[in-house]
């Protein structure tokens, strides 16, 4: 599904910094501009105009109900009736093919009682209502609407009178086939005249078309009014359901990819002692699956979606980096997904051949925009080479070499003699997650090329030392407290001290060989530092880390870069504390995450509010946070799989485990996890000792 991005506005400029609207654009490559306008996309018309802009920002979602199956979606209230109003309604390919859908019984609307998710892709609905007059003040009717994503609703009517009910049902439709970005910045049009059409309804314009059909036929259907009526005789105890088809014009039946039998990630299960671990992987999958699109062009080949309602297309470095988490699940997604930004990949002359594209993202107040592009475009290698050894076979590497050798070109040639890559390119600060990216590509990039006797690994292993050297002293800021790593470098080599979230990135620790970690752009000494710094109040809010330390200034616990705990930040901290052997802090931050968790029902969205945690407190969501997202779903794979310490290398037929001693969660066990292109299943116990309890032939546990 491409949908459209919406219009930036001063105060959702953050909803524009990652996902472009198309793959193969190349909006925010080094020396261009910020996207800020809106764009057509493939999949749907063009925004509104510019200046029709929200003046209060994008149409909350916080507390809607969001089904998805792409590329369809069902938005909806709590209250279950579809009005019209804000993002509420039916969508497909970014376009809402059905607005409104307001139910009726015996003239009156059922009272809402119960709303909640039932899956990734669909929700249930329960109100009742009273219809026999001598009923006194208990309900007799309970009527139950069940929503999917793919585009139905079907319709439950029933009774507890104790005598028959004749209960006459109408259904209000409507619709604007206004495209997402319309409706995010208040431009939606108005209401589509209907026409009788199949035993439904059908609206139509130039640009499309939709129609609803109904099972039963409705014994009435009023076009004018977008009405259709039914009259039901009802038995004590009787039941009797409708149901609604919406859909485009000559579309088929809507298969959600991640719901095919041949879905790229496994069905991983997670058991053990503490009882939020099972929810939390189970949705985390079914929310990896909900977002998986097609390559059309390539139908083989799949990826995420960035996240739901507002980027439901492709964004490079989202993809990537999800992929990267979720290779404990097999090796799949990650190769339609490097295969697809493959053919995206910028060729020919000129400073930005070999990159990845993708559009600037908002950095916060203290850094202008980062380019996504840089981004993606040093992750390819790296998940190339992490893949290969979680058991990518050895001819969809070789097929994916190239590319890879091209990015790791591009990056020799982007810090042309200087020690440090900028972003973005030229002229922009040296920010330490860029050099961190550029380490971890440059180290496994290496690996990668000597495996397959290609020249080059050498040069990018002396640049990587290089690299390492100097950051160590450039980028650690001495102070009272023990020091701090600098966020970035400006041009000309002042440090910019405020401590954030992506200093997480000083910890990931790339895998280069069975049992053998790659050595950290900070020493021993510094690593235990940010260990602390992590652990800190300033930056651990008691639900996950915060986007921007507490005491910094321009801290908002709202501010998406600027205090907003980010998830996928939270879990590489996780993951690379741990690794690092920092179990106190890693332990911290993982039970407030998962604290966090249980209160959005496990549906972890990709931020929310980095408020203190105290008793009897909740965290308090970010209104305009996507849920599901992408690297949000994906961070329930890697903080569990984390505590594991799963090292695969499946060219030498080794895996390596390295648990967190201090097992915070008690025993834990995965099982269906792939590992070279087999089942695997590992236990942990309360004392921190992991077990291999199935796992390919002749794969053989490494020291």
């Amino acid at each position: 599904m491409h949908q459209p991005t919406p219009p930036a506005t001063a105060d959702d400029n953050h909803r524009r910094r990652d996902g472009p609207s198309r793959l193969p654009a190349v909006e925010g490559a080094p020396g261009q501009p910020l996207d800020r306008a809106p764009r057509p996309t493939p999949s749907g018309p063009a925004p509104g105009p510019a200046g029709a802009r929200r003046a209060d920002g994008l149409p909350p979602t916080h507390t809607a109900l969001i089904c998805v199956a792409l590329p369809g979606l069902a938005i909806s209230t709590e209250q279950g009736q579809l009005t019209g109003q804000g993002l509420e309604g039916f969508y497909r390919a970014g376009q809402r093919v059905l607005a409104r859908c307001q139910v009726r019984v015996v003239g009156r609307e059922p009272l809402p009682v119960q709303a909640r998710m039932t899956g990734a892709d669909s929700a249930r609905f329960v109100g009742t209502l009273r219809a026999s007059p001598a009923a006194g003040p208990d309900p007799d009717v309970v009527v139950e609407r069940t929503r999917h994503a793919d585009g139905t609703e079907r319709i439950t009517l029933r009774s507890f009178a104790l005598h028959p009910l004749r209960l006459p049902l109408e259904v209000a439709l409507g619709t604007d086939l206004a495209d997402l970005s319309a409706i995010a910045s208040g431009t939606p049009g108005p209401e589509l005249p209907a026409t009788v059409h199949d035993s439904g309804l059908r609206w139509a314009t130039p640009t499309g078309n939709a129609s609803v059909t109904a099972d039963p036929p409705p014994a009435d259907a009023l076009a004018s009014a977008g009405l259709l009526r039914w009259q039901f005789e009802l038995p004590p105890g009787g039941t009797v359901s409708v149901e609604l088809r919406v859909r485009p014009d000559g579309a088929g039946p809507l298969l959600a990819l991640g719901r095919a039998a041949t879905s790229p990630l496994a069905p991983a299960r997670a058991a053990g002692d503490d009882p939020r671990v099972p929810a939390l992987l189970r949705t985390s999958i079914d929310d990896l699956q909900a977002l998986l699109l097609r390559d059309p062009a390539h139908p083989s080949d799949t990826y995420l979606a960035a996240g739901a309602p507002w980027r439901c297309g492709p964004a490079p470095a989202d993809a990537l980096a999800a992929a990267r988490m979720t290779l404990p699940l097999g090796t799949r997604l990650a190769a339609g997904t490097l295969r697809t930004l493959a053919r995206t990949q910028l060729r020919g002359p000129g400073p930005q051949s070999g990159m990845i594209p993708g559009p600037r993202r908002d950095a916060g107040a203290h850094l202008p925009p980062g380019c996504t592009g840089t981004e993606a475009t040093l992750l390819f290698p790296a998940l190339l080479a992490e893949a290969r050894r979680w058991g990518l076979p050895e001819r969809e590497t070789r097929e994916l070499l190239p590319a890879a050798e091209r990015c790791l070109t591009w990056l020799r040639a982007a810090a042309d003699d200087h020690t440090y890559l900028c972003d973005p390119q030229p002229g922009g600060p040296a920010r330490s997650e860029t050099q961190a990216h550029a380490h971890r590509a440059a180290l496994l990039g290496a690996d990668l090329l000597d495996a397959y006797d290609r020249p080059g690994g050498t040069g990018l292993r002396q640049w990587a030392a290089e690299l390492r050297k100097a950051f160590r002293t450039d980028f650690w800021v001495e102070d009272r407290g023990g020091g701090r790593p600098a966020a970035a470098l400006t041009a000309d080599g002042h440090p910019l001290t405020h401590l954030g979230a992506t200093a997480v990135h000083l910890l990931d620790t790339g895998l280069l060989g069975a049992g053998r970690l790659a050595v950290g752009l900070l020493d021993k000494v510094q690593t235990e530092q940010l260990a602390r710094l992590l652990g800190d109040p300033a930056m651990d809010s008691g639900w996950g880390l915060r986007g921007l330390g507490a005491k910094e200034a321009g801290h908002n616990p709202f501010g998406h870069r600027a205090g907003a705990v980010r998830v996928q930040e939270t879990a590489l901290a996780v993951a690379g504390l741990a690794a690092a052997g920092y179990d106190k802090e890693a332990g911290g931050l993982l039970r407030g995450l998962l604290a966090a968790a249980e209160h959005f029902d496990h549906r972890l969205p990709e931020m929310f509010a980095g408020e203190q945690r105290s008793d009897g407190t909740a965290p308090l969501p970010h209104p305009a946070a996507c849920r599901p997202a992408a690297t949000a779903a994906a961070c329930g794979v890697l903080l569990l799989t984390a505590l594991v310490g799963i090292r695969p290398d499946a060219p030498a037929g080794t895996v390596t485990l390295r648990p967190v001693h201090s097992a915070p969660l008690g025993e834990l066990g995965l099982t269906g996890l792939r590992v070279a292109g087999a089942p695997f299943s590992v236990r942990v116990s309360r004392l921190g000792l992991a077990m291999v309890e199935e796992a390919a032939d002749g794969l053989q546990l490494g020291v």
